[in-house]
């Protein structure tokens, strides 16, 4: 799966809790090209002299850092954060998996409006190490500074303001729009489009989880999952809750571009 949005958008919260949920693979570029150069591998040491010019490494190289662990995955379902961010990464992609048999089944678009947005970033904390996102709006540490899982500090992130906000919202307008553009388009054969909307991570997530259950029917749930939904069901709110997303996740079933699980 490979998740698309705007900066702030919620990607990488929505990310997480389809990794806690389900049987899926969580695959950081930043990470696997760290990796790479730690491991001084062939790609490791070009990207490593590329980086060290304070150069962006040139699309092929960059897929080859990808290819290289979805060609271990045997089938696995995983998320893919930090490429394509490119019309020209995303045809790379695209092209890859078609040779591997292995296609992008499904694209979600996570339409968040930009006034949401920078609304959300101002009260937004971050855990560095693990990539855990808390809002002091609607998603709340259960210690106010404290991340949940290791009580370590909460920090604030350096670009989350908002003039910094409106340039990266300009670059992604910019080079991730066409990439969109692409996957909305006839030329995506393989991929179904699917727009949800929302203007929280916590409205949206029940929409994901049900487009998800719909379009991979096997895939398998952690069992801590299993117990909290069996829990959860004997909650007539969780319920009905469930039949709204329902509802919503069908209707917004169109081509309007951002996310893929494989």
């Amino acid at each position: 799966m490979l998740m698309f949005g705007k900066p702030g958008a919620g990607k990488g919260t929505l990310s997480a809790r389809l990794v806690k949920k389900y049987d899926i693979l969580s695959l950081s570029t930043g990470d696997l090209l760290r990796q790479h150069i730690a491991e001084r591998t062939e790609v490791g040491r070009q990207a490593e002299q590329i980086v060290a010019q304070g150069n962006l490494l040139p699309d092929d190289l960059m897929l080859k850092v990808v290819a290289t662990k979805l060609e271990s995955l045997n089938n696995k379902h995983w998320i893919l954060d930090g490429f394509p961010r490119t019309l020209g990464q995303g045809k790379l992609l695209d092209t890859h998996l078609q040779i591997q048999n292995a296609p992008l089944s499904l694209v979600v678009n996570l339409d968040v409006a930009d006034k949401v947005i920078l609304s959300r970033i101002s009260d937004r904390w971050v855990h560095l190490p693990s990539g855990r996102v808390y809002n002091m709006s609607y998603n709340r540490p259960k210690v106010d500074g404290f991340d949940d899982e290791t009580g370590e500090p909460l920090t604030r992130r350096p670009d989350d303001n908002p003039e910094i906000f409106s340039r990266r919202l300009k670059q992604f307008y910019d080079s991730t729009s066409p990439l969109l553009a692409y996957y909305a388009s006839p030329a995506n054969k393989s991929a179904r489009l699917v727009t949800l909307q929302g203007e929280t991570s916590d409205e949206i997530w029940p929409q994901l989880d049900i487009v998800v259950r719909r379009s991979f029917p096997s895939i398998r749930e952690r069992a801590s999952s299993i117990a909290q939904r069996r829990y959860s069901l004997s909650d007539p709110f969780a319920m009905e809750q469930e039949k709204r997303a329902a509802k919503r996740a069908g209707a917004n079933n169109g081509p309007s571009p951002s996310t893929f699980l494989n």
